[in-house]
């Protein structure tokens, strides 16, 4: 029974996953179906969870801020629905789970930038 779930995780995974980090400031690309029509919608803020590591099961929680209220969403890193993952930022933390952030407002919910 392993083997077979292992076969048709296999078949759905992407090949070319997209490689960020805890703390990236990324930009999503997600299918929006709306009726009979399909469009893709932008949600950029910072990566605060990752998942599952690389298997089918993986997913990635991705946090903003809009008009002073968070917003936080969850994608499966090998969904269709996800287009690409583009990162527009490298972030410095030393946390694996950047929960944190949820408590702070302003300047203070920022993440350094990587400088190499």
């Amino acid at each position: 029974m392993n083997e077979i779930i292992r076969n048709i995780e296999a078949a759905q995974m992407k090949e070319n996953a997209p490689q960020f980090r805890v703390g990236d400031t990324v930009k999503v690309y997600g299918k929006i179906k709306e009726g009979n029509r399909e469009r893709i919608q932008v949600f950029e803020g910072t990566v605060i969870k990752k998942q599952n590591g690389e298997n089918a099961r993986a997913t990635f929680t991705v946090r903003k801020t809009s008009n002073g209220i968070g917003v936080e969403k969850t994608w499966p890193l090998h969904s269709p629905l996800v287009e690409k993952v583009e990162v527009t930022r490298r972030g410095k933390v030393r946390r694996a789970k950047l929960y944190y952030l949820r408590d702070r407002v302003g300047k203070k919910a920022k993440v350094k930038e990587l400088v190499k």
